[in-house]
């Protein structure tokens, strides 16, 4: 394609304001821990069989292997369940606003995922943005389970396991995924589920 000519003789266009759509999170009942005598995680979210085969280690510290949490023998049923649900989307691709319409979703973001994650626990029956993290459950880390949030991120620590979805290597958001390697908590507040 050849050059075409141009001229400075115009004045430049004024600027406008431009309009940008975002994700803004639905309000939620409340925060706390809703494990209760007769929730049955399970059912009230398909897609995830707790009486199948799943990967367990013995002791009290998940064990991660090619990307698969092997849930400890000693950890409590509701921590199992949320390292066995979180296996079934460490694969998915980091999406911004993912895991708040629906806990199945094509991508997660960090609440998203560490949501999706509580509610197998029987821990949350809706997703919560991260913000909302910094009020949930019970102050401090958790015997089993810690949430690490601030505002615009979260990520927590599960049997040992960090539970991410950045990836602190390259420096980029990838999606849901395990990390034997902690991180560097400064800014966030832990948090832990009541019992866990």
């Amino acid at each position: 394609m050849p050059l075409q000519p141009f001229t400075f003789d115009r004045q430049p266009a004024r600027a406008q304001a431009i309009q940008v759509a975002y994700y803004v999170p639905r309000p939620t009942r409340g925060v706390e821990s809703i494990r209760r005598d007769g929730y049955d995680s399970e059912a009230t979210t398909p897609g995830f069989d707790a009486g199948g085969s799943h990967p367990m280690v013995p002791g009290n510290r998940a064990v991660l292997r090619n990307g698969i949490a092997y849930a400890p023998s000693n950890a409590p049923d509701s921590v199992k369940h949320a390292i066995w649900a979180v296996n079934s989307i460490r694969n998915r691709p980091y999406t911004w606003g993912g895991g708040h319409g629906s806990f199945h979703d094509y991508g997660y973001d960090c609440s998203g995922t560490v949501s999706f994650a509580l509610h197998y626990a029987g821990m949350l029956e809706q997703p919560l943005p991260s913000s909302d993290f910094l009020r949930y459950g019970e102050r401090g880390r958790g015997r089993w389970v810690t949430i690490y949030s601030r505002h615009g991120h979260v990520f927590a620590m599960i049997a040992g396991l960090r539970l991410d979805t950045t990836d602190l290597r390259y420096g980029s958001d990838v999606g849901p995924r395990w990390h034997v390697d902690g991180r560097d908590a400064w800014g966030f507040q832990a948090r832990h589920p009541i019992g866990l």
